[in-house]
Order: C-alpha cells, then structure tokens, then sequence
C-alpha cells in the first residue's frame, strides 16, 4: 500500500490517491476496482479517530464508511464521493503519475473524483478533530461510474440529515441535474422473401414509424418552457439492431432509447409517456406490435435554496473564496439522485479541472485546497460546535 502522509495538505493525499489504480471493473473488463483504494481511505480515516465500516456486498467492490460521532445534539452530515474511475486505454501519458505541474495534479480521476476523496478526508478530519453536536459521515463508494453499487448499498444502512455529494463544478454549487431512462423497445413483425414483401410484416420499416413518432416528442419536449439550469428533457435512440440478410424481410428490430428528465418527472412518467406513444402508434398501423422494457432508470436530482445545508454550503463558499456563490445544473447524473430518493437533502460541489473521462485529466490544485477548507466550514456549522 502507499505511504500514508503524515501531512494534511489535501494535494499531497490527492497525489497518493491517483497513483493508485482504481478503473471500475464494470466498464474495462478486469481492471483494478476499489480494493485498494478503499484500503488506503480506510487506513488513513482510522488514523484521524474515525469510526470505519466496510460494506462490501459485491466481492471486491468495497464501500467505506467512516463515522465520528458527536455530542447527540447537532444534526448529522454525509459526505459522498466515489472511489471507482473510467478506464485509461487511451490515456495520454502515464495515467498514475500523480504530478503535480503548473498548479495542477495530473492523473485518470484527478479531478473526477479523487480531489473530492481528498478534499473530503482533509474536511472532515479537521472539522471533526474538536467536539461537534452531530455526526460526521463520510462514504467513499464504490461504481458511481457505471451502476452506482456502492451509494445504493449504504444508502440501505446509513443515513443523515443533510449531504454533500462531492463530484467536479469548478467550486459552484450544482443545485439540479436531470434524470434518466433507458429502454428497450423490441418490434416484432414476419419474415417474408424480399421478392414478396406483402407477404411480410417488416420490423425494420416499422422502427422507421418508431423514429418519427420519436423526433414528435423530442419536438414536444423542446416546446415546453425551459428549466432554468437545465434546459429541456430530452429522447434519443442510442443503439439501432435488425434484420437477417438481404433477401429477407425483417421480422425483428430492437431500438434502444434513452429519455433524459426534468426535476418532478419520474420514471414512471416517463414510461407511460413512451407507451402511449408506440401504443398510438399501433391504432394507425395495426401490424405494429412492440414490447417496451424498462433496463434502468434514475430520477433527477433538485436542491431548495432554503434548506440548511444549502445555506450552510453557500456562507462558506463565499468565506472562503471571496466573492457570491454560483449555482449551476448539470446535464449528467451523479448520486445525489439516489441520496435525494432516500430522503436525503443534499447538493452537489467539488474542485474544479478539466478532462473527466478524456486522453487527459488534471484538477487545479488550490481549487482542492479550497474545497477542503470550504467542507471543513460547512461540516463545522451544520453539525454545530458543542457548547461551552
């Protein structure tokens, strides 16, 4: 294992961390996981007195959690980031190096999201090294990149009153990002020759029908008023699969379709949007026969400006970097989705870089140590100093 530094300073442990490999098995078939890293989070948390757990349904995806309790009297705080990365098959350079050049610190999950590991251990640490009134929870968890395992399984045992989900925003508050679905929609028609194509029902011809059906309500969608961070909805058709050969006509096709949601509309919406949709669809053309699946889907995540920890977030942004807090919504999802479903209110706020999940990444250095000062602040007003 690497050598735990002795020192607090939140880029020397972000350098520690990237040199260790941590790319999510899910995504590049046998790569490292989180084993290591978990190893390495959890060793240096129960130096600074932490309370450690770690869940670990999935064999070799761990999940840490580390506790330290207050007094019983001030509310508790989560602090979420992940340990898993993207892969580096086309990383440009050594993707564990680590450097530290320019003011910034290079390396696959530099800047997503390893400076939110270390900004967080550093936060934490500090905040809780006096008495607080409440807990202090930090979760570092396994998969955000693919199936978000490791959020879903805490999630199941933890909870708190408030969380900060750490993940890149160049040290603006994310207070929304949309939601998602993804579907399967299998048609099924007759194979006929491709001599005699009235003697078929062609899938292929009717995933034509499915489309255009498709570009009406990406219209619809784009018609509607805007959210204010977020734009509108949106429905796409990612992967396209059909046919046997030339000569014949198609008895299958399978669309698969992703629908991007707003704050307020759910899953279920969502599906019974498409549904009636195809449904319509077939009443035009009655040998248009379709079943939709539902694969996954998570609903979008919004934060009230007047919940605590918001407040709390935003008074210690401004302390620390000088000037009004920014807020922002981001088009991709992140865990804080699932922490919101959970009861959870939360917001999302970490350091600022370039390059997630590109040939390059690098995380601006001081923007780590102001994220780590800005969560010590945070955690110190949330969970309330003891008194006296």
């Amino acid at each position: 294992m690497s050598r735990l530094p002795s020192e607090s300073d939140p880029v020397a442990i972000l350098q520690q961390l990237v040199r260790i490999d941590s790319v999510n098995p899910d995504l590049v078939p046998g790569a490292a996981g989180e084993a290591r890293i978990a190893a390495w989070c959890g060793q240096w948390l129960r130096q600074q007195g932490f309370e450690v757990t770690v869940l670990e349904q999935t064999p070799g995806r761990p999940s840490v959690v580390g506790v330290k309790r207050g007094t019983g009297t001030g509310r508790s705080i989560m602090l979420n980031a992940h340990l898993d990365t993207v892969g580096v098959a086309t990383y440009a350079g050594d993707p564990f190096s680590g450097e530290l050049r320019d003011g910034r610190v290079h390396g696959r999950g530099a800047v997503d999201t390893k400076s939110g590991l270390a900004a967080i251990l550093v936060g934490a640490a500090r905040a809780s090294a006096g008495e607080l009134a409440g807990d202090v929870i930090v979760t570092l968890v396994a998969d955000e990149e693919f199936g978000s395992i490791g959020t879903e399984e805490v999630l199941r045992t933890v909870s708190a009153d408030a969380a900060l989900v750490i993940e890149p925003s160049s040290l603006e508050l994310t207070t929304a990002h949309r939601g998602f679905a993804w579907f399967e929609l299998e048609l099924t028609g007759l194979a006929a020759h491709g001599s005699q194509p009235e003697l078929g029902v062609d899938a292929i011809w009717h995933a034509g029908l499915a489309l255009g059906a498709l570009n009406g309500l990406r219209q619809r969608l784009h018609a509607e008023p805007a959210h204010p961070t977020l734009g509108h909805g949106a429905v796409r058709v990612s992967k396209i699969a059909g046919g046997d050969d030339a000569a014949t006509v198609a008895a299958h096709c399978v669309l698969t379709l992703e629908r991007r949601m707003l704050p307020g509309q759910s899953p279920e919406q969502v599906e019974s949007e498409l549904r009636a949709l195809f449904t319509a669809l077939a009443v035009e053309e009655p040998k248009f026969q379709f079943t939709l699946t539902r694969l996954v889907a998570r609903a979008a995540f919004e934060a009230e400006p007047h919940w605590p920890i918001v407040r709390a977030l935003t008074g210690n942004a401004e302390r620390v970097l000088g000037r009004p807090a920014v807020t922002r919504g981001e088009p991709f999802w992140t865990d804080a989705g699932l922490i919101l479903e959970a009861g959870i209110p939360c917001v999302v706020f970490g350091a600022d870089g370039e390059g997630l999940h590109a040939d390059t990444e690098w995380a601006d250095a001081e923007s780590v140590r102001a994220l780590a000062k800005i969560l010590e602040g945070t955690i110190t007003e949330f969970c309330g100093p003891t008194a006296g």
